[in-house]
């Protein structure tokens, strides 16, 4: 049996309810800009179905500490179908009828847990010595939407040659647009790598909304004069497609590519993806997951990122977008999110920015983020849609709706679009660690030292210490 959640796509959060009922998210809308014709569109998208838990393949993930030996001879010898098999990693996904007989390799023989990401939150598309947004002057002509930029102190950090040079960043996430020009200048095409079976790296719908071309543009767009200019814009990308293009994905995939990343040298992965699954376990009325499976699904899943760390990868991911206390929801479990050795993301957002850019606070908690002393270990700018107000605002020379201009604007498929979400605020710290990474190129190599230096670097936002929105606090680069 292959178990189904729907998840959302800014932290995948559960919308399927254990043996309850679930409220479900609101209908998005979109908007975009297209880069070929200059149009703009404005689309309403239905409120998705609950997903369930349904038959199909017998694909179990296997996992031990340490080395993997032996797994492979088995599979071959009893007929089994050997999909991953990443033995350095303890790591290993095969199709089988009889699991059972996987225990001798791995203490963990889990189901593979598919997720479908869904927007929880509304979603609209549309020099090195460059100033802050709205007024930076730059010849990369949507820059000036980009307010996300001047919390983290991005143009303060490029003005003393900080601009993510030397660091090589993945992005474990759905489809991208491999021709976009704001993202093909830094993306290292020998190393991209498609993990979803039947699909390809390229976001194949007809639509610009690519959530993975949305996250690598924030990470690393190119200055090129041309569209937006990404955090830290001369950081190299590796792009990994763990997700399909309308959302499906597996954990075996994104471990798959988890392990992948710290392989190739990844010095940052970023991962706006997660599932929330409640660790009594979940039911449906074609099936159940049990307390066991959830524990083991949380064991493989730390031990990835232990195999990532020791490569030497830092691991940053969304927090998560149901308005969560994660101090009181103990029952909760939130992957990758709630494991060890891995950087968890809130988000924060102004509200009414086009009306006053200047002088607006640019980091409130978003009203949708997860938070708890806990949960979170820092924020960063993912936007949001609270404005109460309906009038419009013109802002690097588009007339939009006031709240519009809250959101993220960032690449998309053949086009730019502003999104919400804690999936926008991952890509956000990542690309400050790459800052950090080119301005201190000897914690190369060493994940915990980059994450203690995101941490000290962080400025205080609410209380002081860790806290409950803002973990250590907002991220900066430092200048």
């Amino acid at each position: 049996m292959q178990i189904r959640w729907m998840v959302g796509l800014a932290a995948l959060v559960l919308v399927l309810a254990a043996c309850g009922p679930m409220q479900e998210p609101q209908a998005d809308v979109q908007h975009w800009w297209d880069y070929d014709d200059g149009s703009i569109t404005l689309a309403a998208f239905p409120e998705p179905e609950l997903s369930r838990l349904s038959t199909g393949p017998q694909r179990f993930i296997v996992s031990r500490s340490g080395v993997l030996r032996g797994l492979d001879a088995h599979a071959a010898r009893a007929g089994d179908r050997l999909i991953v098999f990443q033995p350095a990693a303890g790591f290993a996904v095969v199709e089988t009828s009889d699991p059972r007989a996987y225990r001798r390799f791995g203490d963990v023989v889990v189901r593979d847990v598919v997720v479908q990401w869904q927007e929880p939150t509304t979603t609209m598309a549309f020099e090195p010595d460059v100033g802050d947004p709205p007024f930076s002057g730059s010849a990369d002509v949507f820059f000036d939407l980009q307010w996300g930029h001047v919390p983290v102190r991005a143009t303060a950090a490029w003005a003393e040659g900080a601009r993510g040079e030397g660091a090589r960043v993945a992005v474990i996430d759905g489809g991208f647009d491999l021709t976009h020009p704001d993202l093909v200048p830094n993306i290292n095409f020998e190393l991209s790598l498609n993990f979803v079976a039947g699909e390809t790296l390229q976001y194949a719908l007809p639509d610009p909304f690519s959530h993975g071309a949305h996250v690598a543009g924030t990470i690393a767009a190119a200055q090129n004069d041309f569209g937006i200019i990404g955090v830290a814009p001369d950081a190299e990308l590796v792009l990994l497609k763990a997700l399909g293009d309308t959302g499906s994905g597996s954990f075996a995939d994104v471990g798959a590519a988890m392990v992948y990343a710290a392989d190739v040298g990844a010095d940052i992965a970023n991962m706006s993806l997660g599932a929330a699954i409640p660790q009594r376990g979940v039911c449906d009325d074609q099936g159940c997951i049990s307390a066991r499976e959830v524990a083991e699904l949380r064991v493989f899943m730390q031990r990835i990122a232990n195999y990532g760390t020791h490569a030497g990868t830092l691991y940053v991911t969304s927090a998560g977008n149901s308005g969560l206390d994660r101090d009181t929801t103990a029952d909760l479990l939130v992957l990758p999110a709630d494991i060890n050795r891995v950087v968890s993301v809130s988000a924060t957002a102004p509200i009414g920015w086009a009306t006053d850019p200047l002088n607006t606070f640019l980091e409130n908690l978003a009203s949708y983020s997860n938070y708890g002393r806990s949960a979170i270990d820092v924020s960063a700018p993912g936007g949001d849609f609270i404005y109460p107000g309906d009038e419009n605002c013109t802002v690097a020379g588009l007339l939009r709706p006031c709240w519009v201009f809250d959101l993220v604007f960032s690449t998309g498929n053949g086009s730019w679009y502003w999104s919400a979400g804690t999936s926008m605020a991952a890509p956000h710290a990542s690309g400050v660690a790459a800052l950090i990474l080119s301005e201190t190129p000897s914690l190369k190599g060493k994940p915990s030292q980059l994450e203690r230096e995101l941490y000290r670097r962080a400025e205080s936002i609410g209380q002081r210490g860790q806290d409950p929105e803002h973990g250590r606090g907002g991220v900066r680069s430092g200048y």
